[in-house]
């Protein structure tokens, strides 16, 4: 193997000099030997590829003042607003260490609990940022299948990742997030490991959740969950957000309809008195988040500033 330090390595060294040792551009250029053009170059790189993960210790006003706003409107148990990063960044990393440091908040119980994830972008940054070092006995189970169409596994897994920094013990559910038919579906459901993994999921001291818009943009219809045809028809029917791919109304209704009944995994039930906390932001979600609040399917929230300005306007 070669000695000589790779691209990302610099970009690595770079970082952790600016981020960590407070070094100016001039004086890494100088520890590394290069120019403070290439120098400036390696330390976005080491941001961009995610290779330094930033915490924001203050708690800045106006989100105190939104998380307030939120909690008294919707009744929320749990609340995180983070600064927004701005037109055309992606928000999922704006909200990943807030709802990271949620994980970490509930990772501490010294009770063993029963930890369930939903799956999806935002899910995934937060699995990436959390960071926890002591032993846990919690155990890790997802809410729904992770068998795409074509028979691959889902993109944006979250359990195996958040069980594997843990070193913990997880429950994935081995169906398809979408059967074919009724019957289908009850023959995979009805299997003894698909059943244990359900019925654990059902009774989660705390579930995190993302929450999927119904537009054009739908995650359902970009991962190959829907066709444009059924999607059209689903948004005939009302549809402007999903959670667990169960998909619900504006007022957090969850519609009945056959697609519905095809879901491999647990439905988030309204109301729950255990904590549910949806994990999201974004324009496009406005929609899908207000309606959620609104019919109580989540009764916690990690969103970033623009998301809660708009959801508020909304009432």
């Amino acid at each position: 193997m070669s000695s000589e330090p790779s691209l990302q390595d610099e970009a690595a060294r770079a970082g952790w000099l600016y981020y960590v040792a407070g070094m100016t551009q001039d004086q890494i250029a100088a520890e590394l030997g290069v120019s403070r053009q290439r120098a400036q170059r390696l330390v976005s790189r080491a941001m961009a590829e995610g290779l330094i993960h930033v915490r924001l210790n203050h708690r800045i006003g106006a989100c105190l003042d939104l998380e307030a706003a939120l909690r008294d409107r919707y009744g929320l148990t749990r609340c995180r607003v983070a600064p927004s990063l701005g037109p055309g960044m992606d928000p999922a990393r704006a909200i990943a260490p807030a709802a990271a440091g949620e994980l970490e908040r509930v990772l501490r119980s010294t009770r063993p609990l029963v930890i369930a994830f939903g799956t999806g972008r935002a899910l995934r940054a937060m699995a990436e940022q959390f960071s926890f070092a002591d032993p846990v006995q919690h155990r890790i189970v997802s809410l729904l299948g992770n068998i795409a169409p074509d028979g691959s596994a889902t993109l944006y897994d979250v359990i195996s990742r958040v069980a594997e920094k843990l070193n913990a013990t997880y429950y994935p559910m081995p169906v398809p997030v979408i059967s074919d038919t009724p019957e289908e579906r009850a023959f995979f459901m009805h299997l003894r490991p698909v059943r244990t993994v359900f019925n654990l999921a059902r009774q989660a001291d705390v579930t995190f959740v993302g929450v999927g818009q119904m537009g054009p943009d739908a995650p359902l219809a970009l991962d190959g969950f829907v066709t444009p045809e059924a999607l059209r028809e689903l948004q005939a029917l009302g549809a402007v957000g999903e959670i667990g791919s169960w998909i619900f109304d504006a007022e957090g209704r969850y519609i009945d309809t056959p697609r519905n009944a095809l879901v491999g995994g647990v439905r988030v039930e309204p109301g729950q008195g255990q904590p549910v906390i949806g994990v999201a932001a974004g324009p496009n979600k406005v929609s899908a988040i207000h309606a959620a609040l609104r019919g109580r399917i989540i009764n916690g929230l990690v969103t970033d500033e623009s998301t809660a300005t708009a959801i508020l306007q909304r009432d």
